[in-house]
């Protein structure tokens, strides 16, 4: 990865963005310049028109369908005048859009209010309540019919009482209920206006005629100026379709510039300058900068200069991360993402997640029927996991051919002959197997983050980190003491010697970065010291659990054929489906989790520091296949 530095006159900027989003290979670098010099901040006008545009272009969106990715027929640069220009005529099209916006809001209120009406008479009639009464002023009492929300409604009727009124609460709708306020007339009339605004009550009118119509009347009453409602909105529907056609052209020409224009506006933060000189920073691939000087060439009409150099040491953590785009490992990839990012110049873990997922799974999990059900749901379902199908479908087959291993086939050791052993036949040997394979991912796992430190020149953390290179000898010398106190009774001079350099090591550099009393200082370096051993012992002895789990996966399905051999016919065919069934899904997300806590915590904690951020280049949106400007 290479930083960038691109010096070139300012009204060239919009040609150079579309160069640098063309290449889709730099990655703006947003820091402020050294320079005091170059605090100016060139292209804020450009980014002002470009910001109203796109909202008057959205507003649009509102009321007419747009397509939201239109395909850029000819790459060509938008300079501010044009951007200008078209920011006026959408300003003119949003004005001509926003009445139609207006009149399908008023249609939608008149429809809201017919429906409140008709409901509310209906709970009218169930009440038998002279609504003619209620529409007359009298001399000595005052009725307001109306909506107020929910929420309000407590609220409402607590300071309604405190005016001398009554609030009946006679339905409920949606978030709103309906409500009749009756209480005297006088000089707190003006004071009540103030609380039915605050609570939000909105009045229901009550229709005319109401009292010396007929339901039959008032139904068909509703029914027309429903059917005018209806022929209000098919002919201003009809009218916005003639408007979309009409401007139709204009409308896709404005999304497709706007498009263009985008990446200037996304370099915004990057860009500063002095006068007429602008400055541009950031992050571009080593294989691809030839690329971007030869299209940056090609573009530009006024002089440039195009400056590379390596990230210094205190850059590392700014500089991005390629990800890995390879088809089969995605789904990996993804898995890993949840842990974090690669730092520039540590290892991608991805290839060796995937092969020690698939290995660990594949034991714990060994079954030729049951991974090729994992596998054959994985494809059948492949248009709803996307990615993940080949992350099920491998998974599957890592089971199948460990099932071959093992001779299981849907738990029944007998059908087939087995490549290696069945798990039960000696699970001390499987146990064994399991423990050198723990011991071996530890060793990979912390020699993998050694060379991760060295890569990003951080050799303090390579030597004495957590599980640096002191801590993988102290780990070396204590497998050798233990392999020798296995099979000879003594841990032996050298593996002893090893250990306690090792952590006499630790215990020195732990000392110096500590503050305080003497005493507190030694507490915490004994817990320390003593923590290195437990650790490694207890994560060495963790991995048993991928012994235990195909241990686990064969004493299952002896158990359930034991059930069903007690059955009969009937029994025995039903719990040797739910038995395999309870296989599948609760056995086989157990071991899922586990692998990926295995995964997470004893190697990815080791070697992976997820602290980087990815590589996200510059690029245009585009809809289609793009032509050369």
């Amino acid at each position: 990865m290479k930083h960038v530095r691109l010096m070139l006159m300012t009204e060239d900027l919009p040609r150079a963005s579309l160069a640098l989003a063309q290449t889709e290979q730099f990655h703006p670098d947003s820091r402020p310049p050294e320079e005091q010099a170059l605090a100016n901040l060139p292209g804020r006008d450009y980014r002002e028109t470009f910001a109203q545009a796109r909202s008057r272009l959205d507003k649009i969106a509102r009321v007419v369908e747009l397509n939201e990715n239109p395909a850029l027929e000819n790459l060509r640069v938008i300079d501010h005048d044009e951007l200008e220009a078209l920011n006026q005529k959408l300003g003119a099209l949003w004005e001509e859009a926003s009445h139609f916006e207006e009149s399908f809001r008023g249609i939608d209120e008149q429809e809201r209010v017919l429906r409140e009406q008709e409901a509310a008479l209906a709970n009218f009639a169930n009440l038998q309540v002279d609504l003619g009464a209620l529409k007359r002023k009298t001399r000595f009492l005052d009725f307001y019919i109306g909506l107020v929300p929910r929420v309000n409604v407590s609220r409402l009727e607590g300071s309604v009482a405190l005016a001398g009124h009554l609030l009946l609460n006679y339905m409920q709708r949606d978030n709103h209920a309906h409500v009749i306020i009756i209480g005297p007339s006088g000089e707190r009339e003006n004071q009540l206006g103030s609380v039915l605004g605050s609570a939000g009550f909105q009045a229901l009118p009550i229709p005319e005629g109401i009292t010396d119509k007929a339901p039959e009347e008032l139904e068909a009453d509703f029914r027309t100026r429903h059917l005018s409602l209806e022929e209000q909105r098919a002919k201003l529907q009809q009218e916005l379709a003639d408007w979309r056609t009409a401007h139709r052209t204009p409308l896709l020409d404005a999304q497709r510039a706007l498009l263009l224009a985008e990446p200037l506006v996304t370099l915004d933060p990057s860009i500063h300058g002095v006068k007429s000189l602008a400055v541009l920073c950031g992050w571009v691939p080593a294989r691809a900068l030839e690329a971007l000087r030869d299209g940056l060439q090609h573009h530009l009409q006024l002089p440039f200069a195009l400056e590379e150099r390596n990230p210094t040491a205190k850059e590392r953590p700014l500089v991005p991360t390629v990800p890995t785009h390879n088809r089969v490992l995605a789904p990996f990839s993804t898995l890993v993402k949840q842990y974090g990012v690669p730092q520039y110049g540590e290892i991608d873990p991805t290839p060796l997640f995937a092969l020690t997922f698939l290995l660990m799974f594949g034991m714990m999990f060994g079954d030729v029927g049951h991974g090729a059900v994992i596998a054959l749901a994985a494809y059948l379902a492949r248009d709803k996991l996307k990615n993940f199908a080949a992350f099920g479908i491998a998974a599957g087959v890592s089971s199948m051919l460990f099932g071959f291993v093992f001779g299981s086939i849907f738990g029944v050791e007998h059908w087939l002959p087995a490549l290696w052993m069945a798990p039960l036949e000696d699970p001390i040997v499987m146990l064994e197997v399991a423990l050198v394979w723990g011991i071996v991912f530890i060793i990979a796992a912390c020699s993998l983050g050694i060379y991760n430190r060295f890569a990003v020149g951080n050799l303090e953390g390579a030597l004495l980190a957590p599980h640096g290179l002191v801590n993988l000898l102290f780990y070396l010398g204590f497998l050798a003491g233990g392999w020798n106190l296995a099979t000879a009774g003594g841990f032996g001079l050298w593996p002893g010697l090893i250990v306690l350099g090792s952590l006499a090591t630790l215990a020195v550099h732990q000392w110096r970065h500590l503050s305080g009393p003497t005493g507190e200082k030694i507490l915490v370096v004994a817990i320390e010291t003593l923590d290195t051993v437990i650790v490694y012992l207890s994560n060495t002895l963790s991995f048993l659990r991928v012994s235990a789990f195909s241990l686990n996966h064969a004493a299952l399905a002896i158990a359930i054929f034991t059930l069903a051999d007690m059955l009969g016919t009937f029994g025995t065919i039903l719990t040797l489906i739910l038995g395999n069934l309870f296989i599948l899904v609760l056995e086989g997300g157990i071991v899922m989790i586990q692998v990926m806590r295995l995964q997470y915590y004893e190697g990815f904690s080791r070697y992976f520091s997820g602290d980087g951020h990815e590589f996200a280049p510059l690029r245009l949106r585009l809809g289609g296949t793009p032509g050369k400007s």
